[in-house]
């Protein structure tokens, strides 16, 4: 039997969060979910795990998902752990920046349903 993956949301959406968390566990996901960046780095600083991916809103209250992507990027052992970015923002700025930073995917919210996110995040984890 396949361990159980865990995918970490950064999300700042309380509603849109349970939703994620609801369709995820419903695909056989541990899911943890931040409201913030600087709380997705404290979590991925407390855990000896890591997530087999991360779910991350480009725009948050506290950070830009740039900024969070530039950290993640600094340290070592969280580099490796694929990004997807979900993001209202079509700005072809921010897309070519996620990717420079490291983002597998970056998929716009209103062109997808949230199913059709999960299975992505399904691909990705089964890299």
């Amino acid at each position: 039997m396949e361990p159980t993956k865990t995918i970490l949301v950064v999300e700042d959406d309380s509603l849109l969060v349970e939703l994620i968390r609801n369709k995820l566990q419903n695909h056989g996901f541990n899911v943890f979910s931040c409201p913030s960046g600087k709380e997705a780095i404290d979590y991925l600083s407390s855990i000896v795990s890591l997530p087999n991916a991360i779910w991350l809103d480009f725009y948050l209250s506290d950070m830009n998902g740039d900024k969070l992507l530039t950290e993640i990027l600094h340290h070592e052992s969280w580099r490796d752990i694929p990004i997807v970015i979900v993001s209202n923002s079509s700005d072809g700025h921010n897309v070519d920046l996620a990717f420079s930073l490291g983002a597998k995917k970056y998929l716009l919210k209103t062109q997808y349903e949230l199913g059709d996110i999960v299975q992505e995040i399904i691909k990705i984890t089964s890299q």
